[in-house]
């Protein structure tokens, strides 16, 4: 994630990722595990509704962390390539 966001392909905050998704920018979207119950709800149907896929991981330190940040609730992959990339890294941490 910290290659992805020195190329300038992760945004981060709520009105940032929510602005991404909109606009179809986002390839996938991150939310912290210890985000409240309502903002990963948020997402969840946000993605959902736009086929953008989602992946809850980490603590919002730990994803401020590797973006080179203060704490992150989420953040989105507006690259392709990296999106494509971190998921599969997830998804092989997640099982």
């Amino acid at each position: 994630m910290g290659l992805a966001a020195k190329a300038g392909s992760v945004v981060s905050g709520e009105f940032s990722v929510e602005k991404a998704i909109k606009e179809g920018k986002a390839h996938l979207v991150i939310v912290a595990d210890d985000a409240s119950e309502n903002t990963k709800k948020h997402f969840q149907d946000m993605c959902r509704f736009r086929n953008i896929p989602i992946r809850f991981f980490g603590t919002k330190e730990t994803i401020g962390q590797c973006i080179g940040k203060t704490f992150r609730a989420n953040l989105a992959l507006t690259d392709a390539g990296f999106a494509e990339s971190i998921k599969k890294k997830i998804d092989g941490i997640n099982y």
